[in-house]
């Protein structure tokens, strides 16, 4: 009767951490509401000299961005680095917390592939222009030109959402439903999302990101 008094927490103690151990771990949207998203809320930056069919296509629900290093910046007397983006506009994103999710395919080719290039941002910040930078090097996607979110992205899709918590200073980024970091931002701007291509340093001479399934959202 002892032995049997002693085994039978210990096996209901096993059973709980079996359970828990097979827990997946929430979704990085859960919390938070999808706001209204239409074409009126994209604003586009592209080289001022080219038309957007020329850097820019919208086809079975597939937005994709292409630019090249020599191409013109997105104003004639902007001193910036060539870009093809669609600004998300029509929100107040100096408070509270917004998420933007979206899924996103980076060619290998051309050869060399895809690199130095930012594929999409938080914009605004005080010590700064943006808050978050997601940047393509040689098949790496990282937080500005530093931090590895993740490996090998080459011609596959991957799901991406960065959480902006302008309130506590506060981003997070998670690929495939997976947190990859958690950072403090940059001090509170007049914020909005932007993705697509924008050169960065050591760039490619062609440059390409395609994006599917965008979404914002708000806690």
């Amino acid at each position: 009767m002892a032995s049997s008094n002693f085994l039978l927490p210990l096996l209901i103690s096993l059973a709980v951490l079996h359970l828990l151990a097979g827990r997946t771990a929430g979704d990085p949207t859960d919390g938070f509401v999808q706001q209204p998203l239409s074409t009126a809320n994209f604003l586009f930056d592209k080289p001022y000299d080219k038309a957007l069919s020329e850097r820019y296509s919208f086809i079975n629900g597939v937005h994709r961005f292409w630019v090249y290093d020599d191409d013109k910046p997105f104003r004639q007397d902007s001193p910036t680095k060539p870009r093809t983006e669609i600004r998300i506009t029509g929100y107040d994103y100096t408070s509270g917390v917004w998420q933007f999710e979206g899924e996103c395919y980076v060619p290998s080719g051309p050869s060399p592939g895809t690199t130095g290039v930012s594929i999409m941002q938080v914009f605004g910040a005080t010590s700064r222009a943006t808050t978050a930078m997601i940047r393509v090097y040689v098949s790496q996607l990282r937080y500005y030109n530093t931090n590895v979110l993740e490996n090998n992205i080459y011609n596959r899709w991957f799901r991406l959402n960065v959480i902006h918590d302008a309130n506590q200073g506060r981003v997070r980024v998670y690929i495939n439903g997976a947190l990859k970091l958690d950072t403090t931002d940059s001090g509170r701007a007049n914020h909005y999302f932007k993705f697509g291509v924008y050169t960065q340093d050591f760039s490619s001479h062609y440059m390409e990101s395609r994006w599917r399934n965008i979404k914002v959202l708000k806690q």
